[in-house]
């Protein structure tokens, strides 16, 4: 529902403004008043990129948290955002003239590179932990590349590498859209076949290795599926923030009993929703300037998964508690044949005698 009605917001709202119960026959009938071009040529494409950008993200992001049990593996902490940003903005500021088609590799190349430099500085064999805490510092060294490419930009290049790494849809339209196909038709039936693995992986390394599944080999293959499920958007959309991390813990949060297999397109319709939610404000909040849609996602996103985390904290605590023993001094079961407080057991226990039909 949240979806469907930021929807209506995004394709409605703005200058010019369109009733909704003109929305259909502006995006299928053809209008060609100014209305109808907008919403066919500029909003329509802009919400369905949106929608495709925050499915990758928050299925990404849930990958990335169960293959490495951390709720705080997300791509910004990993490398993986930053290298993909880092491969699409060195060519533009080397003056590298490089067709549009090419960039969703270099984006990929770049991801890869960050969480293969992650993965190897932390050592394959190591703990979750360490390979989250590897991520950061690789991640906080791309940026620095980043900020340095940025000083050696001219006025114009700057202009977009600082609207691109802070996210933004701007000025997308079907081309952006339709490059992204190819990549999710690769990416949807891997992530079918990684969620059963996702959930061994919850059990920890040694448990899934006695169930059958090489758990460093699980968490590269999750790794690549990440990288192949950010890296096209972040070459379009550029790394909108903090969205792998809001989704799956929104998810969890609705159904904290299930598993990976259940937790997967709910978090990529999270995700979604995230983002068209986010980029309604990006769009009107300050018109007719538009605001990076990645900047609102980090706005909202970083709170309130943070009280999500603490509530459901709260929740698995309060579980815990209602399955614990009783407290001391409230009455315990009797088992016959047990022995009492005073020694070994009565020898009329376990038999049925006028006492016990008393």
């Amino acid at each position: 529902m949240l979806l469907a009605v930021s929807s209506v917001c995004a394709l409605s709202l703005g200058t010019p403004y369109v009733p909704p119960h003109r929305l259909v026959a502006a995006v299928l009938e053809g209008d060609t008043t100014l209305a109808g071009i907008v919403v066919s040529e500029l909003r329509v494409p802009r919400l369905l990129l949106a929608s495709v950008a925050g499915a990758c993200l928050g299925a990404a992001g849930l990958v990335l948290q169960e293959a490495l049990r951390n709720p705080l593996a997300v791509p910004e902490m990993l490398g993986v955002s930053s290298g993909a940003a880092l491969g699409v903005a060195a060519p533009l500021v080397l003056a590298f003239s490089l067709p549009a088609a090419v960039q969703p590799l270099l984006a990929i190349g770049g991801a890869a590179l960050g969480g293969g430099l992650t993965l190897l500085v932390a050592g394959i064999g190591r703990s979750p932990s360490a390979v989250l805490l590897t991520g950061a510092a690789v991640a906080a060294a791309l940026q620095a590349a980043l900020l340095v490419l940025m000083v050696m930009a001219d006025q114009l290049d700057l202009q977009l590498i600082y609207r691109y790494l802070l996210g933004s849809l701007s000025a997308r339209t079907w081309d952006d859209v339709t490059g992204l196909w190819p990549w999710l038709l690769v990416a949807a039936p891997a992530l079918v076949l990684c969620a059963p693995v996702l959930s061994v992986l919850r059990l920890g390394d040694e448990d899934a290795e006695a169930l059958g599944v090489r758990a460093q080999r699980a968490r590269l293959a999750a790794l690549a599926i990440a990288v192949v499920l950010i890296a096209p958007v972040t070459a379009v959309c550029g790394p909108v923030a903090w969205v792998g991390f809001l989704a799956p813990h929104l998810s969890r949060w609705f159904a904290p009993a299930a598993g990976a297999v259940r937790w997967l397109p709910w978090s990529a319709a999270w995700g979604a929703a995230v983002v068209v939610v986010a980029d309604v404000p990006a769009r009107l909040a300050l018109a007719p300037v538009e605001t990076p849609a990645g900047a609102w996602t980090a706005l909202l996103g970083v709170p309130a998964g943070v009280a999500l985390m603490r509530s459901g904290g709260r929740r698995g605590a309060a579980g815990r508690r209602s399955t614990a023993a009783p407290p001391a001094g409230a009455a315990q079961p009797v088992h016959r044949g047990a022995p009492g407080p005073g020694g070994p057991p009565s020898p009329h226990l376990g038999t049925t005698g006028p006492e016990d039909v008393r």
